[in-house]
């Protein structure tokens, strides 16, 4: 087979209409060779012919797209240096567009031998490794433009492409828990419903399911374990055979965007599933092993691990910062996504040990046109030392408010002592993100998330139940600040049922009505449960998925939800662009917030501390922000009255000067505001509200 120069740019498998050019990073490879498949797997061998800038390349004519391919990459083996060329491994393209098949877990994938880590495994690994495959570039975008919601109008909705359609009975067979599942307008229905301006997917980079799990009948199911970075997981779609999962994606992506919604990517760029000195030789390990990881200066047979996952990415190294960088571009120009969450975002800070905010990824992506200019989110946290870092990421980052999630499950739990802190992170969390410039879009609010109990086993167990997952309940967080409102998992008590679902909606209506970016958990508007294990990462079964059926008893749930995200979104008060400030503002000369005691009165010193209940008092007239036409913004004043208490309080409505007349809107007591006192409408100054324990009632200004 003639093999033509080619050119080492793009890395990668690129088709031009013609042929195809390949490209490989590798500066420790004396030779690479390219190795292409036919349909019936049969494997020829072509070596790239070209070395340019420590990248290896080729053209060949005529080969086009749904072309499976790998690397066989030649070069020294010494572990205790650092290098793991071993030419009988097939190798994934690390700039893969697709992957087709999986790995199948034997020997061969190992650089050794088992029983023996310091030999050498010659083993040819090929046929346990899936191929790379050169895709088709070209797609019918037609209109399809960034939605660029602002991050104040933003609500997002956590959700996985396989459990949260897998079980829909109105979705055809075919397509549940595909990318053209998630795409359906029965799902894109609901999540308007729901009031969704934004899906973040758990990983769907390309992942691989651990032999540990597989042995065990279990899976990777949350997907943390990538292999490529560039390709749309296969197993999420429903005709991937030849690279069609990236038009698959392709479409999702505009059939979200013409609803309205964005298309945001928790991508894993902190390791990858190659694991440790004892993991497989599937990729990066094969082709550069020191480039691509971070190794242990002492001894490089040994991987640094700050991701407890056995291995951390080198982004200390120019070729890793490029791939991530490459990589974050590709899914914004060529697949259309609106941002991204970044899995253990304090690994991509340490180019040395620490955790540093001047680290040269913060400098790339700052600097970049493209990156810069999408929903940038981190999960800020590591398993390493100093990697808890809530408050500690530069401009231009929002954050995964882990303080936000404790506080507020303390305070709905009855936690004394909290009311400080529990304004804090209602109003915004000013104390993590304002000292540098940021604002209250700086706080990614969140009660539940993937990692960890759903709202429904929140308010259900006091204890997590992870025996299904076979390491003997060990696994999981054991701190949920959660509390099981008496009984432990399932009742048929009507008493405890209707606490329970009384307490998810005072949970749910303190996140939509926080300052900051609330973040929905896919089902948690739907009563989901995942039957007290709050850790799920390998249950891909009823246990994770979303049951539809069941659902339906938690209809009004779902639409007290909607109510609240139509609230939020009529009303810039609670998507303020600034942080409150105190000034005083309006006829009446009242701070833009004011924290109050149940009797009407303004919070003192000893209170914050002796108090059980609080109220807010929210100004319309204390926006001090102007719209796009540069025209003032004002709104309704609101009350929000919050009980965290087992019996009920009557709050009193302040003096006339916050208000003259008010009328309730939520009740998390009363989600149907169906009681003749609050059909009647309207509360007067001092007079009385009743809020139910474990309640919050909100209440809008009238005349004032």
């Amino acid at each position: 087979m003639k093999i033509w120069p080619g050119s080492p740019y793009p890395l990668g498998a690129t088709y031009d209409g013609g042929g195809t050019n390949f490209a490989l990073f590798t500066e420790v490879a004396e030779r690479v060779e390219l190795c292409l498949f036919d349909a019936d797997g049969r494997e020829t061998r072509v070596d790239l012919p070209e070395r340019e800038a420590l990248v290896w390349h080729g053209y060949l004519p005529r080969v086009v797209p749904g072309q499976r391919y790998g690397y066989r990459v030649h070069g020294r083996h010494d572990p205790g240096a650092g290098l793991r060329c071993n030419p009988n491994k097939l190798l994934l393209d690390p700039y893969a567009k697709a992957i087709d098949g999986t790995f199948e877990w034997n020997e061969a994938l190992f650089g050794y031998r088992f029983g023996d880590p310091d030999s050498v495994n010659d083993l040819d690994s090929a046929p346990y490794t899936p191929r790379s495959v050169v895709i088709n570039p070209f797609f019918d975008w037609a209109n399809d433009q960034p939605l660029r919601i602002p991050f104040h109008q933003t609500v997002i909705y956590e959700t996985h492409v396989k459990g949260m359609t897998v079980n829909h009975p109105r979705i055809p067979e075919d397509v549940r828990g595909t990318y053209s599942g998630l795409a359906h307008p029965v799902m894109i229905d609901y999540l308007k419903r729901v009031g969704v301006t934004a899906v973040e997917l758990m990983p769907v980079h390309q992942f691989v399911h651990d032999g540990g799990l597989l042995d065990k009948g279990l899976t990777n199911y949350w997907g943390y374990n990538t292999i490529g970075f560039f390709a749309p997981h296969n197993a999420y779609s429903s005709f991937a055979g030849e690279g069609g999962q990236v038009q698959e994606f392709k479409a999702m992506v505009k059939a979200l965007h013409r609803a309205g919604i964005e298309v945001i990517l928790d991508v894993v760029y902190n390791h990858t599933a190659e694991g440790n000195h004892l993991g497989p030789t599937m990729s990066f390990k094969g082709i550069d092993n020191p480039a691509y990881y971070r190794l242990v200066d002492e001894d490089k047979r040994f991987y640094y691990d700050t991701t407890g996952t056995g291995n951390s990415f080198n982004v200390r190294h120019h070729e890793s910062l490029r791939l991530i960088m490459d990589s974050l571009r590709y899914w914004v120009l060529e697949m259309h996504v609106d941002g991204f969450r970044f899995d253990l975002a304090a690994s991509l800070a340490r180019e040395f040990h620490e955790v540093d905010r001047l680290a040269a990824f913060f400098d790339l992506v700052n600097q970049d046109p493209v990156v810069s200019q999408v929903k940038l989110i981190a999960e800020p946290w590591d398993v390493g030392d100093g990697g808890y870092q809530v408050g500690g990421f530069p401009p231009l980052w929002t954050e995964w408010n882990g303080k936000y999630r404790d506080t507020v499950r303390d305070f709905w739990r009855g936690e004394r002592g909290m009311l400080g802190e529990f304004a804090s992170r209602f109003a915004g969390s000013s104390d993590l993100y304002e000292i540098d410039g940021r604002r209250p879009i700086a706080s990614i609010n969140f009660i539940t998330a993937h990692d960890g109990f759903t709202l429904h086993d929140l308010v259900s167990y006091n204890e997590k139940h992870n025996d299904a997952n076979g390491e003997g309940n060990r696994d999981g967080e054991s701190h949920n600040r959660s509390w099981n409102t008496g009984v432990e998992g399932p009742t048929d008590d009507p008493e405890v049922q209707a606490l329970r679902e009384r307490r998810k909606r005072s949970l749910l209506t303190t996140l939509l009505l926080s300052q900051g970016v609330p973040m929905l958990a896919h089902g948690d508007e739907l009563g989901r449960t995942q039957r007290g294990n709050n850790n799920v990462y390998c249950q891909d079964n009823e246990l994770s998925w979303v049951d539809w059926d069941e659902a339906r008893d938690y209809d009004s749930l779902t639409h007290y939800v909607g109510r609240l995200t139509k609230l939020r979104a009529d009303h810039p008060l609670f998507r303020r662009r600034r942080f409150f400030d105190g000034r005083p503002a309006g006829p009446a000369g009242l701070p833009d917030i004011g924290w109050l005691r149940n009797d009407g009165q303004p919070m003192r010193g000893e209170d914050w501390t002796s108090a059980a209940t609080i109220a807010v008092f929210l100004s319309g007239y204390g926006i001090h922000e102007r719209d796009a036409l540069g025209e003032e913004i004002l709104d309704n004043s609101f009350l929000l009255m919050f009980n965290p208490t087992p019996e009920m309080v009557t709050f009193t409505v302040p003096a006339a000067e916050y208000g003259a007349l008010w009328e309730v809107v939520a009740d998390s007591a009363d989600p149907l505001l169906a009681t003749p006192a609050r059909l009647n409408g309207s509360t007067k100054p001092n007079g009385g509200v009743e809020v139910e324990g474990h309640s919050v009632v909100v209440l809008r200004c009238l005349i004032g």
